[in-house]
């Protein structure tokens, strides 16, 4: 059986020469391409627009920090174990980024990628992104997110299939519902819309590393975490 050629048109290098997505990389894409548009050339092969850029800084952005979540926590907890291992620390915090923290963008994007009728998709026991416990009945970060996707010209059905969602259902459209819905109106696959998350989160989790470095609390979580689950198989003095 022939074997399948191994490719990959993401990237090449030579002596004297380091070509990504068909840009080369000193001379095209540092000190010009930011992080953000970084990650949006990897995802769809181009570089995005003035507009584009606002709106897709603006999403990353927004999911790079969230305060002391399962996974920063994780990431710390991780780090008082393995204080040589940063990056163990980070994979350990992204771990935990699924359906129910940052990861529902991917679950919102996709179920917009198959339709935007909301008839249809309220036949879904669940609808991702909606509702959170905190932000309510706004999510801040959604309405300054719709917001810019009006001023860029990216507010469309994906966006207003969402909004119609959370008025019907009355809980709050949370940002990773309206990031889901904003990748479908930038055209990204849905795929790697989780993707967006784990690249911000990654960020995030290393300035919590750093933090746990000049102020530790990681260890103060631990002893009161185990001291609590346990005091009711202690002795009454």
């Amino acid at each position: 059986m022939a074997r399948k050629p191994i490719r990959s048109d993401l990237a090449w290098s030579t002596v004297d020469r380091i070509v990504v997505r068909g840009k080369d990389l000193p001379g095209e894409i540092l000190g010009t391409v930011n992080l953000g548009d970084m990650a949006f050339l990897m995802l769809t092969g181009r570089t995005p627009d003035a507009k584009e850029s606002r709106l897709f800084n603006a999403m990353a952005v927004t999911l790079v920090e969230h305060g002391l979540t399962p996974s920063s926590m994780v990431a710390r907890l991780t780090y008082l174990g393995a204080p040589e291992a940063m990056q163990a620390a980070v994979a350990a915090g992204l771990c935990g980024l699924g359906s129910v923290f940052v990861g529902s963008t991917e679950g919102v994007a996709k179920m917009l990628s198959e339709t935007t009728d909301v008839g249809k998709l309220l036949e879904n026991k669940r609808i991702p992104g909606l509702g959170h416990p905190l932000h309510k009945p706004v999510d801040p970060r959604t309405k300054r997110l719709f917001e810019i996707a009006r001023e860029t010209g990216h507010y469309g059905k994906y966006c207003k299939a969402m909004e119609e969602l959370s008025s019907i259902k009355k809980l709050a459209l949370n940002a990773t519902g309206a990031i889901g819905a904003l990748s479908c109106e930038l055209g990204l696959d849905w795929k790697s819309v989780r993707g967006i998350g784990v690249m911000a989160r990654a960020i995030g989790l290393v300035g919590h590393i750093l933090e746990e470095t000049r102020n530790p609390i990681a260890l103060e979580m631990w002893e009161r975490m185990e001291e609590e689950a346990s005091a009711h198989l202690k002795p009454k003095k």
